[in-house]
């Protein structure tokens, strides 16, 4: 692989990531709830869950999921239902202000699996990365190299991604030391998410 088509990657999948999608909603509230630590919790899960579904695609999973109409059905509607439980969780969250200086002490386990979830079971996953990461790759020399470094690079450029969000977020925990402003936060980031959910259910193979 080129160097020049390396750092056509990078920079193709950073405007692919600087969107906010439903991980970054997840992070940004648990940033802005709990502190830099509980957001911080999140991004591995985001970009274990990342690597796991760049892998497993480009083996050849995500070709079998585009193919097969009952295997993509039932990923679309586990990701769909898991996004809008958490989406009415936040939603329904209770809207405490905050003390910006506050520690907190939560356990990190679950906010990891939460955010892994959300990165592998997302169904525009398979159909995505088949369609973008090859058009990085030289048939000329060996692919299975070529795929290690995308992937490694992807999952970097969403992690770096992640804690640009993440410190954004982390600053700006002094606006929501009201409970009114707590509960605009959780309103927000619970439709966004139950939002992400609904859309996921129209998602088809050919997305």
């Amino acid at each position: 692989m080129s160097l020049e088509t390396w750092i056509a990657f990078v920079l193709a999948s950073a405007l692919v990531v600087l969107i906010p999608g439903p991980n970054i909603v997840l992070t940004i509230n648990h940033a802005v709830r709990s502190g830099k630590r509980s957001g911080l919790a999140t991004i591995p899960g985001i970009s274990a869950g990342a690597f796991v579904g760049m892998s497993v695609s480009l083996m050849g999973a995500g070709a079998i999921l585009s193919a097969s109409t009952t295997l993509f059905t039932l990923m679309k509607l586990v990701g769909a239902a898991y996004l809008i439980w958490l989406g009415v969780s936040l939603w329904r969250a209770p809207a405490e202000g905050i003390d910006s200086n506050a520690v907190d002490q939560k356990p990190l386990k679950p906010l990891f699996w939460q955010s892994f979830l959300i990165s592998a079971l997302n169904p525009k996953g398979p159909a995505f990365y088949i369609a973008f990461v090859p058009q990085f790759v030289t048939l000329s020399q060996p692919v299975l190299p070529q795929f290690a470094i995308l992937i490694a690079t992807f999952v970097g450029v969403a992690t770096l991604n992640t804690v640009f969000w993440l410190l954004c977020a982390d600053g700006l925990r002094g606006l929501f030391q009201h409970p009114r402003a707590m509960r605009s936060l959780n309103r927000v980031g619970g439709g966004c998410l139950m939002a992400a959910g609904v859309l996921t259910t129209r998602v088809s193979r050919h997305s």
